[in-house]
């Protein structure tokens, strides 16, 4: 308990002394609510000092929903989000279907026409109410691809939902397929509707190309980009869910946070999870270190290697980017040796993630796109020296994302680079 206080204490000072490098503008690190995150969101969000935690139905009981909201908002700074989660309405999943607020009956032709859609939004305003939320983030269907007709729907969802904002900042859900975001014209279409809505924010969430963890299509990740921009020089908010650190360049469009959690399915938006049927990683555990320098995950057999080739010390994570969690893997002879947990990896991770993100925010514009530039040399230097030694990250080796992130940097520099230049005290201070 003693430990766990100095350590606390430690991230605290140190997440405090970056806070303030910045002025106090930042994009932030919000916690994606995934399974068994119950405890590493109440030792994070303690340490950090606060922050938001974005509550999963699918993956809480009503009893455990309420007991953790009350735990984190209970944290000096403490505040959380829930997500409704109801991109595929007709879902199965047992657990997401027994909370009092997900239709017992969903008729798509009849449901947002009628008293369906009030019902729903009646029930979510109560909800957030009772878990002190500090956004009222509203329903959205996952597109497979934009139409007129899903245009129209969310519209809709944002008008009625004005009567049912209790005071809370509304936020609509854009939840899009991997083929919505690679189309230009369906970005643009979302864009140009959704800036119309009568609402504070979005909450962004988006599928990846191929279920890929870390995606290979520049155009991709540039589009998830540029809507976010556009969305943020139209006066939004934007809370990009479901992330890694490959979206670590969102900062240089003034997103206001990125999330990401535990497992794989909270860094990236499968949307099968949402379906009873869905085959669950945790099924298939494996521990991997975060190297936040190479921006790249590696399984402990391979910090072996490096052990053993006198560079160990290179995957080190520095500064504040270093919360503890780790540490035993580099003091001793062999690191497969020490027993890393999957407990202390994901803390890690997201210790990791979440000073990178500060890292990134910067009081101008072309800080910012420096910034990340500079985390892709650093990275694609780091991982070229591991590689010539043997160890790599495999699947999720940064190696084939750096130019993906450069090219989508630099083509959001052509696209939006002036606007956002000229508007960033405004766009980064929200």
């Amino acid at each position: 308990m003693e430990l766990f206080v100095h350590v606390g204490l430690a991230l605290r000072e140190r997440n405090l002394l970056v806070r303030q490098s910045i002025g106090g503008r930042s994009m932030k690190l919000f916690l994606q609510f995934g399974y068994g995150m119950m405890q590493h969101c109440r030792t994070l969000i303690s340490a950090w000092g606060g922050g938001t935690v974005v509550l999963s139905p699918r993956d809480l009981v009503d009893g455990q929903l309420r007991s953790l909201a009350q735990d984190i908002t209970s944290e000096p700074g403490g505040k959380v989000w829930l997500d409704p989660q109801f991109y595929v309405p007709h879902s199965d999943h047992e657990r997401l279907r027994s909370h009092a607020y997900f239709p017992a009956d969903f008729v798509s032709g009849d449901f947002f026409s009628g008293p369906g859609l009030q019902g729903l939004l009646e029930r979510l305003s109560t909800l957030n109410r009772e878990l002190k939320s500090d956004a009222y983030v509203l329903p959205g269907l996952f597109a497979s691809s934009v139409d007129d007709q899903w245009l129209s729907v969310h519209a809709q969802i944002a008008d009625r939902a004005r009567d049912h904002a209790d005071g809370r900042p509304l936020i609509a859900t854009l939840a899009l397929s991997a083929d919505a975001v690679r189309d230009g014209e369906q970005v643009e279409e979302v864009l140009e509707s959704a800036k119309r809505w009568d609402v504070a924010g979005f909450y962004l969430v988006c599928e990846h190309p191929n279920g890929d963890y870390l995606v290979r299509e520049p155009n991709w990740l540039a589009n998830v980009l540029d809507l976010t921009a556009g969305l943020r020089l139209a006066g939004k908010r934007v809370v990009i869910g479901y992330c890694n650190h490959q979206l670590l360049p969102a900062s240089m469009v003034g997103a206001s946070a990125i999330c990401s959690g535990t497992w794989m399915n909270v860094r990236s938006f499968p949307p099968d999870k949402f379906r009873a049927n869905y085959d669950d990683e945790v099924k298939q555990r494996a521990t991997w270190y975060y190297c936040p320098q190479a921006l790249s995950e590696y399984k402990v057999p391979f910090l072996d290697i490096a052990k053993r080739q006198g560079i160990l010390d290179l995957m080190r994570a520095p500064g504040a980017l270093d919360g503890g969690f780790a540490e035993k893997l580099f003091g001793a002879a062999q690191p497969t040796s020490v027993g890393f947990s999957e407990q202390s990896a994901f803390r890690h991770y997201l210790h990791a993630l979440h000073g990178q993100v500060a890292q990134v925010s910067h009081a101008t514009y072309d800080e910012a796109r420096a910034a990340n530039e500079r985390i892709l040399d650093e990275a694609e230097t780091l991982i070229g020296r591991l590689t010539s030694i043997g160890v790599r990250g495999q699947l999720r080796d940064f190696a084939e994302a750096v130019d993906v992130g450069r090219a989508a940097i630099a083509l959001i520099d052509s696209l939006r680079g002036p606007l956002l230049r000229r508007n960033w005290k405004a766009i980064s201070s929200a």
